[in-house]
């Protein structure tokens, strides 16, 4: 159960369905609570689909371009921490017209639920906890996303703008400190 827990914070912080919230609410003001809902499915089934298929294949492809699993960890900890630094600095995630039709596949399921932050610490966390740890925190944290989701107008009335950023930075901020923690266990087995 430890380990679960372990996979669980680490990509609960990287998904930041909280943090997503705000945009997902301007994507969505106008239509109907409908097609939101199908919006919202589209985005869970599309971000879980994207992080299995990276984590069943992703360190298949770093062995086929010859990455260690160090060397993934120092570049996914700095990737993490330029994300989280960006997104602490400046608040925004991503910022684009989208395509109603896709808006749940692009931008909600990938990038914004299942991004870069999500890829690199599933294939670290499968690595030091194994496939069926790694991929359940993932799946569950995806779905709480999409109950975020289907619950927006109650959970961004009860928080507020000020409460969404807030808990949007809070969560950044402990995206770097993952970072850290990633790129100095990366460092650490170079010299092991």
């Amino acid at each position: 159960m430890k380990a679960f827990w372990l996979c669980f914070v680490p990509l609960f912080v990287a998904v930041d369905a909280v943090g997503v919230l705000p945009m997902f609410m301007s994507f969505t003001l106008e239509l109907n609570s409908q097609k939101v809902r199908r919006i919202v499915y589209q985005s869970v089934l599309t971000a879980t689909i994207v992080a299995l298929v990276f984590l069943a294949v992703g360190k298949l492809i770093l062995e086929l371009l010859g990455i260690t699993v160090a060397d993934f960890m120092v570049a996914g900890g700095i990737l993490l921490f330029v994300i989280s630094i960006s997104d602490l600095l400046t608040g925004e995630k991503i910022q684009r017209k989208v395509d109603i039709e896709s808006l749940g596949a692009v931008p909600l399921g990938v990038p914004l639920i299942t991004g870069p932050a999500v890829l690199t610490t599933s294939i670290l966390l499968v690595n030091e906890h194994g496939f069926f740890m790694t991929a359940s925190a993932i799946v569950i944290n995806i779905l709480i996303a999409g109950a975020v989701f289907l619950f927006a107008e109650p959970i961004n009335s009860f928080l507020g703008n000020a409460g969404s950023k807030t808990l949007s930075k809070i969560a950044s901020l402990l995206l770097a400190s993952i970072a850290v923690m990633i790129v100095r266990k990366g460092i650490t087995s170079f010299f092991s």
